[in-house]
């Protein structure tokens, strides 16, 4: 039994039970793939796999409790790696994040730039999607970071960098009814028109559709779209009432952002989560740093490593915007071995 083969049968797995896919995740050759998962199998003596004349449709009971060791153990071979480049001041390497179009779009740029000037040999992916699906990327050891929203607390069983607080914001067309009231708008002023939203709006536990449920409204999510930018350009055509987080609002001539009361919609934080199983590359700490300049590095050290608690809360988005654009710079491998 080797770690390659290990990882054929987790990319399998991964890929729906697809070898060809899982052939070009690992950028190998489909019948080096279904090598490695005959070897596997021939070590183990058993099938981990149920097969339908040549297809995999499913995993085995058996395949299914290898599953889970085999991925905790290629969790612990990265860890060793990156142990060691940590240690030999490695500058090469990748790192991968998982976030939303907005967080992508609006959070992560000052960052990567400060990231770039330190780190230049360092390859960065970022894995945009809804929050679920990047929380499940981090689980699975797909990405070293996610990006997230949320109203309520973080994962429990995620490592949690609160970096800023945001609020949604109304968006109507200039002339729209809304636009013109002469105080702020409730949510009963929502309810029975049709609204642009995110996606993970129409779910019915979503923070908007609870917060409508809540004063016995109905919110009529009509459109929905995963960018912000998208949701304006929506609404500038007249599909609804636009609701949009306030760092993706672009309001120009033709859209206004009216004023909105304190309680129309709950507050959002975003998160930056690590695993708390897996090391962390000194260059993915650099870029944590720079997402969390009102934290300490220090502070931000002992949370990873002993889970102490942050003793700064997050600043709301304005604040936390001019920080990062005058943040300290990201310090190199080197000068965060040295601390």
């Amino acid at each position: 039994m080797t770690l390659t083969q290990l990882r054929s049968f987790i990319a399998i797995v991964d890929c729906g039970h697809n070898v060809t896919l899982a052939a070009q995740r690992l950028h190998a050759t489909q019948s080096g793939v279904s090598k490695q998962l005959a070897q596997l199998e021939a070590a183990l003596g058993m099938s981990l796999f149920v097969r339908r004349a040549r297809a995999l449709t499913g995993l085995t009971e058996a395949g299914a409790q290898v599953l889970v060791h085999a991925r905790r153990l290629l969790a612990e071979s990265a860890n060793i790696q990156a142990l060691s480049d940590n240690l030999r001041r490695e500058r090469h390497g990748v790192l991968r994040i998982a976030t939303t179009h907005t967080q992508a779009l609006h959070a992560l740029p000052p960052a990567l730039q400060a990231l770039e000037r330190a780190w230049p040999e360092v390859a960065v992916h970022v894995l945009p999607g809804d929050d679920a699906d990047g929380l499940q990327a981090l689980i699975d050891g797909h990405v070293d970071l996610a990006l997230l929203s949320g109203t309520g607390a973080p994962p429990g069983d995620c490592i949690a960098v609160p970096l800023y607080r945001w609020r949604r914001r109304v968006v109507v067309p200039a002339g729209h009814p809304l636009a013109g009231l002469q105080r702020p708008l409730r949510l009963d002023d929502l309810a029975g028109r049709r609204l642009v939203s995110y996606a993970s709006s129409q779910l019915a536990g979503s923070s908007l559709q609870r917060a409508f449920a809540q004063r016995g409204l109905r919110a009529d999510v009509a459109v929905t779209a995963r960018d912000g930018d998208l949701i304006q350009t929506y609404t500038r055509a007249g599909l609804g009432v636009g609701i949009v987080a306030e760092m993706a609002l672009d309001p120009r001539d033709d859209l206004v952002a009216p004023p909105i009361a304190d309680d129309l919609l709950p507050p959002c934080t975003t998160w930056l989560l690590l695993h708390p199983a897996r090391v962390l590359r000194d260059f993915g700490f650099a870029l944590l740093a720079a997402l969390a300049p009102h934290q300490a590095v220090v502070d931000l050290r002992r949370l990873i490593a002993d889970g102490q608690p942050l003793p700064e809360p997050a600043p709301d988005w304005q604040a936390w915007r001019v920080a990062t654009r005058i943040a300290r710079p990201v310090a190199s491998k080197a000068t965060a071995a040295a601390r």
